[in-house]
């Protein structure tokens, strides 16, 4: 089996398939902005503390996000009601950012109300091209060749 593929096939294919992704996110994020009210930045940062408390260097990490707005987003999602501060347990110079029932009930309400479905094109494939792929994207993840 033969596997040289020039450089910018492979770019090729993958600008394709972020540019596909990127559509259909932004068109998610949209949906997702209509139902909370809030910008989908703050939504972001509601789910990433549905597991666990964090402190603000762990979501500006986390979300790609500089310290001084992450500062402004929580401010702006505490001041809501839909995170607290508390005091980091191990370092008393840190807070640990959670999620308040009213945030809680923000994820919940965009995990019933906005679906997050394929597009027409992929939903269009045969199940024998959505088993390629899946065998493909499958070696991808798993780093083989």
């Amino acid at each position: 089996m033969q596997h040289a593929h020039s450089g910018s096939e492979a770019d090729t294919l993958w600008q394709l398939m972020v540019g596909l992704v990127w559509e259909t996110r932004r068109e998610w994020r949209r949906k997702v902005s209509e139902v909370t009210g809030l910008p989908f930045s703050r939504v972001r940062i509601l789910w990433r503390l549905v597991d666990a408390p964090m402190t603000l260097k762990q979501i500006a990490d986390d979300t790609g996000s500089d310290a001084p707005a992450t500062t402004v987003a929580v401010n702006d999602l505490e001041e809501r009601g839909l995170v607290e501060r508390r005091p980091h347990p191990e370092n008393r110079r840190a807070k640990l950012v959670s999620l308040t029932h009213a945030g809680q009930q923000i994820v919940n309400q965009v995990q019933r109300t906005v679906r997050d479905d394929a597009p027409a094109g992929f939903q269009q494939l045969s199940k024998t091209d959505l088993a390629h792929l899946r065998r493909i994207l499958e070696r991808i993840e798993r780093g083989e060749r």
